[in-house]
């Protein structure tokens, strides 16, 4: 059986390996090879650059440029050797090495310096850096420009709905009216926040030897700077260097990203169960895509299915996230193999927030607002301006507003003219029960409008 989209056993290389394929250049074996291809490139760079390196000679400007076309053109093919060399080695990285030799030893000035390719490296100084170049690159590229999007979205619906009032639900029961456009600017505010987060995340590298301490280095190179070295080396590769560590690389970024991609996700798994709800309650309608089906048996139904594809797919991926940020930063001593494994399922928990995040943005885009359904809601339940009508109380010193509020309106439907009697009856000022008697469900909202055009 041929691998292809219908033989993949996950779901993110099969059915919807259409919305995870701009992540493969970082997160398929092919992408984690050319990472590690880059990673000892500018090593060998770094030492033939290093003038105490008397063996390693400065490269000219050609045999810079062939050394750099060796992870530049790395494809298919490529990727099929190394594989093809770790048949025999039994070990990832080493088929790396071996084969950046192959590439090198056609070019009389790389060959000379072929023994030099992953000097007195460790599997995990090439591992750590790739992966940090991977997930930085793949956050910076793809998730936070879909992240964005989705903000900009929502930053035009809550200006869209910013007036249209609806009744707010606390406890699943009637409460104080919002506006729709006031309840989408909630969703952007949380995570404009969380965004800035995860773009903050600081992605971090190693390139200090088999314990982090450049043991091997300083044996066969005593007299050369190597923390100097390895801070430039790492630098160059976009990631801040982590000066301290064992044979890995803590991995204590790699948590604190993955935590702010799990709080990202909450806050859009919540939104989908508040659209869903809206839905549900007839405050929007979906358009209608031709040729769509939304029920096998019932062919009335338009199914909010990509909230709930958002929804389910937004908890996979903080499974994953979960897991990822609990074990990565633990290692046993100096080293032990439980991260090798994980961290291949790093693209797992990117894939399903991308897949989550543009099924989400799918159903934002199917939204019709009801305005007609919101009004008749918020004009079935007056007893919400209970609210309005005991704190204006309070303010004039109308003993216990509360408690005859409470008695009026609790678990009752009211109606116009017996909240407006009610009001009548209380010692207050004219021109405030003026403003109460003008008050309807819809009108109090209060600034409500203008919070949702502040984002």
């Amino acid at each position: 059986m041929s691998l292809n989209a219908l033989t993949a056993i996950a779901p993110v290389d099969g059915r919807y390996a259409r919305h995870t394929r701009d992540l493969a250049p970082w997160f398929s074996e092919q992408g984690l090879m050319q990472a590690r291809v880059r990673v000892e490139i500018a090593w060998l760079k770094a030492l033939a650059a290093e003038p105490a390196i008397t063996e390693v000679p400065a490269l000219s400007a050609e045999g810079t440029a062939a050394l750099e076309r060796i992870a530049a053109e790395f494809d298919n093919a490529a990727g099929e050797r190394v594989k093809a060399i770790e048949a025999t080695t039994n070990h990832d990285v080493k088929a790396i090495e071996y084969y950046i030799k192959e590439q090198m030893q056609d070019h009389p000035e790389l060959a000379a310096r072929m023994e030099f390719v992953h000097f007195a490296c460790t599997s995990e100084d090439i591992n750590n850096l790739a992966y940090g170049v991977m997930v930085g690159e793949a956050r910076n590229e793809v998730m936070l420009p879909a992240l964005d999007g989705i903000v900009d979205t929502l930053r035009q619906l809550s200006g869209e709905f910013a007036d249209q009032p609806m009744l707010s639900r606390t406890h699943g029961q009637p409460a104080s009216p919002s506006t729709m456009g006031k309840e989408f600017a909630n969703v952007v505010h949380r995570l404009q926040a969380q965004r800035e987060q995860l773009a903050g995340v600081v992605c971090r590298g190693k390139i200090n030897g088999a314990v982090g301490n450049f043991n091997a280095h300083v044996v066969a190179y005593p007299e050369v700077d190597w923390p100097a070295l390895a801070r430039r080396v790492v630098s160059d590769l976009g990631l801040e260097p982590s000066s301290h560590t064992t044979q890995i690389e803590p991995h204590d970024y790699l948590a604190e990203m993955f935590h702010a991609f799990m709080r990202a996700n909450t806050i859009l798994l919540d939104a989908s169960r508040d659209i869903w709800g809206y839905i549900s309650l007839g405050y929007f309608k979906q358009k209608v895509v031709a040729g769509e089906v939304g029920s096998s048996t019932m062919p009335h139904k338009v199914n909010p299915i990509d909230f709930e594809n958002a929804e389910g797919n937004l908890g996979l991926a903080n499974a994953v996230f979960d897991h990822l940020a609990g074990k990565l930063p633990v290692s046993r001593f100096q080293r032990d193999l439980t991260d090798s494994t994980v961290l291949r399922n790093i693209g797992m928990g990117f894939a399903w927030s991308l897949i989550a995040w543009k099924a989400f943005a799918r159903g934002l885009g199917k939204l019709e607002i009801e305005s007609t359904r919101m009004d008749e809601d918020l004009d079935a339940n007056w007893e919400v301006l209970g609210e309005a009508v005991q704190t204006v109380m309070r303010r004039y010193g109308i003993d216990s507003p509360y408690e005859k509020l409470k008695d009026f309106t609790r678990g009752r439907r009211i109606t116009p003219e017996a909240l407006h009697e009610f009001i009548d009856a209380q010692d207050i000022p004219e021109e405030a029960r003026a403003r109460l008697r003008e008050l309807t469900p819809g009108r109090y909202t209060g600034l409500a409008d203008r919070l949702a055009r502040d984002v």
